[in-house]
């Protein structure tokens, strides 16, 4: 029988053990350069045209700043001058959320239902190139068409009076313009999320779906209980896209109606752009940019917020 000296156990496991910090590998520095050296231009990106303009915006707020004269410091006047009679930024400011409610929702339903249908269609490829078409397409061009299909004696106004319907100025009476050009937005957005759902079809474990299969669910179990819950992301990720972009709507309205009749489909983008380059005020421009800017804030950080509810990252 023999018996090991603890003192030379000890010294085999001293031979034995790797060198270095127990705790983990150390980050060498020419890593962390390494590193540092790829976030170095998105920093320097972000600085300048993110973080410099805004500070520069703010600041631009709160001053009197007419394209030529001189600059005087206007305090919160800039944001008072909004909400004074005459100004066209409350109306703006509804229309937007309006917009925003309608064209959201709106968008998400029928882009989900188009990947669906797409994913079980053995040329779905074409399919996805032929929606995503009109998003490439420049919207100023594709909002003239819509324009001119809208007018009297266009092709819609001939179709409504085939069947026997008389047709109002769709682009020039109060109740229908706005959701005249909404109907527009949302045709111009739906190959984007059309094409982010499909990915996400594409992605969804055949495990899983083969696993609800055997335990007998059926099509709208399966939909609403495996594949939607798989998708939360891909969900997450649109919806957060497509508000930020409703927000921030100005070609369609302002090619198609420039904001009229009245203020009917001005939104805050277009009151933005009446109040800097038609008005030559840059600091009563500013202010509703602000003010849309904290709004898509506070709005998306709700949002961040709120995903650790429905949104799931496992498969």
């Amino acid at each position: 029988m023999t018996v090991s000296s603890p003192v030379r156990d000890r010294s085999v496991r001293e031979e034995e053990a790797p060198v270095g910090n127990s705790r983990g590998p150390r980050s060498r520095p020419h890593e962390k350069r390494a590193a540092l050296g790829f976030l170095t231009p998105s920093a320097i990106g972000l600085t300048l045209f993110v973080l410099v303009p805004t500070i520069l915006a703010i600041a631009t707020s709160f001053f009197h700043w007419p394209t030529f004269g001189d600059v005087t410091f206007a305090g919160w006047d800039n944001y008072r001058n909004l909400f004074a009679r005459g100004n066209a930024f409350p109306a703006a400011l509804i229309n937007t959320i309006v917009f925003t409610i309608v064209v959201v929702p709106l968008n998400l339903v029928l882009t989900l239902a188009m990947a669906f249908w797409i994913s079980t269609s053995r040329i779905s490829h074409v399919y996805r190139v032929l929606f995503f078409l009109p998003v490439v397409t420049p919207s100023v061009a594709t909002s003239i068409i819509w324009k001119m299909l809208y007018q009297p004696g266009g092709i819609i106004d001939y179709l409504a009076q085939s069947v026997g319907i008389q047709m109002p100025n769709l682009l020039a009476t109060n109740s229908t313009a706005l959701m005249a050009v909404v109907l527009v937005v949302i045709w111009n957005g739906l190959g984007y999320n059309t094409l982010i759902f499909s990915a996400a079809i594409d992605q969804l474990p055949d495990s899983v779906l083969d696993a609800a299969k055997i335990d007998g669910a059926g099509f709208w179990s399966t939909l609403f209980r495996v594949k939607l819950p798989l998708m939360t992301p891909a969900i997450f990720f649109a919806t957060t896209i497509t508000i930020i972009q409703a927000f921030q709507i100005f070609n369609q309205p302002y090619v198609m109606t420039a904001g009229g009749p009245g203020n009917a489909t001005v939104t805050v983008v277009m009151d933005v752009y009446q109040k800097a380059f038609q008005g030559g005020q840059l600091g009563a421009a500013a202010a509703p940019a602000m003010i849309l800017f904290a709004l898509i804030l506070v709005v998306t950080a709700l949002q961040w917020l709120g995903q650790k509810k429905w949104v799931s990252y496992d498969q």
